[in-house]
């Protein structure tokens, strides 16, 4: 996809927030690579949560972050060495609630062909990008299901040669492959 399909795809996102008490405030960017797909990183096996799942950039809103586009700038700036500059903002796409206490802002950005970035060390293991034939495949994710924590649960799934990538960031990606398809 173009820079210019890709925008033109994603022009109509409206954010429908949620009002959720109790739950953490995050914002993750979802990195849109032209003619090529969605960038994730495998977070580090030694963090205290969720070490060694595959995530988007980002993290926690600060009281200092003025948006949750400015937190999830902030957030690839710290974890993937993306420039805030780098990143042209399409829009947020719906808000996200997880089992383990997060209210996510899934936030979409734009950045040039060949960009490049700098895995933060003891944070992100590694930066790789999910094509777009496997993100607009329809088929491609599929839905599962696991007791976790004494509570069945149902989750979507991606393949991926070499990472498992599940849970909420599977989630948003069913929900910005739905809107790059037009199907949202």
């Amino acid at each position: 996809m173009t820079a210019a399909e890709l925008r033109a795809r994603l022009s109509s996102l409206v954010h429908a927030p949620l009002a959720v008490a109790d739950h953490r405030q995050a914002a993750v960017l979802a990195v849109l690579e032209p003619g090529r797909g969605v960038w994730l990183t495998r977070r580090t096996n030694d963090l205290p949560s969720h070490a060694g799942q595959v995530a988007f950039p980002g993290g926690k809103i600060e009281a200092f972050d003025h948006s949750p586009e400015a937190a999830a700038l902030r957030e690839a700036w710290e974890e993937i060495g993306l420039a805030p500059e780098a990143v042209e903002l399409l829009g947020r796409m719906d808000d996200h609630i997880t089992g383990t206490g997060f209210h996510i802002v899934p936030v979409v950005g734009l950045v040039a062909p060949n960009v490049t970035f700098n895995a933060a060390a003891g944070e992100v293991a590694e930066i790789f990008c999910l094509g777009f034939d496997v993100l607009l495949n329809p088929h491609a994710p599929q839905r599962r299901h696991a007791t976790i924590r004494g509570e069945e649960r149902s989750f979507w799934v991606w393949p991926h040669p070499d990472h498992f990538i599940w849970g909420a960031t599977a989630a948003i990606l069913v929900n910005l492959a739905q809107h790059l398809r037009g199907a949202a």
